[in-house]
């Protein structure tokens, strides 16, 4: 019952900073982890990266690690994916998902997640 809306994705060139938004509709995900995944063009989507439930613990992919930053505010039922140091590589659709239990973050497959956004386009352009 949960909806997931993404928001702030655009054209960024190489180096540069976005913050991508997901928020909640149709009930609070103030008890549930959240995750980030991407898909680029002709490849299958990857994680980026996690949120425990109280955004105390975060888990990233090996690629977006150190540049990637995953917060929260419950209070507004928004995540956050800020994103610098931004390449090329990094051009995708990204969307936001809930996990289906409150536990084990590192978990990186797509069954690990059960509701998805529609998604956003990040372009880095070289």
């Amino acid at each position: 019952q949960v909806q997931l809306v993404e928001s702030g994705g655009g054209l960024v060139q190489a180096g540069g900073s976005l913050r991508l938004s997901c928020a909640a509709s149709g009930r609070t995900f103030s008890g549930d982890n959240m995750g980030w995944f991407r898909q680029a063009p002709g490849k299958e989507r990857e994680f980026v990266g996690a949120i425990s439930w109280g955004g105390g613990v975060t888990y990233y992919a090996d690629s977006v690690k150190g540049r990637f930053t995953i917060t929260r505010d419950n209070t507004k039922n928004t995540v956050y994916l800020q994103m610098v140091s931004l390449k090329p590589e990094d051009t995708a659709v990204y969307y936001c998902a809930r996990k289906r239990s409150a536990t084990y973050i590192n978990r990186e497959t797509e069954s690990e997640y059960d509701v998805w956004g529609q998604g956003t386009q990040v372009t880095v352009s070289s």
